[in-house]
C-alpha cells in the first residue's frame, strides 16, 4: 500500500479478506485520527470475505481502468 500512496505503483487492487478480521487487528480511524494515514488512504483497500468475492473486486477495479 507505501507503493500506491506513493504513485510509485499504479494499476494494484489491495483486497483484504475477512473485514472483522481487518477491523479488529488494526484501527484504522485512530491511525488518520493521529496523522498516520490520510483519510483518502482508506480507498486504496477493499474488503471481501472470499476468493470469489475478491476475484470480482479486482476485476471491477481494472474494468473502469481499462481504455474503451
Amino acid at each position: 500500500m507505501t507503493l500506491i500512496q506513493t504513485g510509485k505503483v499504479q494499476d494494484v487492487s489491495v483486497v483484504l479478506i475477512g473485514r472483522d478480521f481487518w477491523e479488529d487487528l488494526i484501527n484504522w480511524k485512530k491511525l488518520v485520527e493521529h496523522g498516520l494515514i490520510g483519510p483518502d488512504d482508506l480507498h486504496l483497500f477493499h474488503y471481501a470475505e472470499t476468493a470469489g468475492e475478491a476475484w470480482n473486486i479486482i476485476v471491477a477495479e481494472h474494468q473502469k481502468d481499462a481504455p474503451l
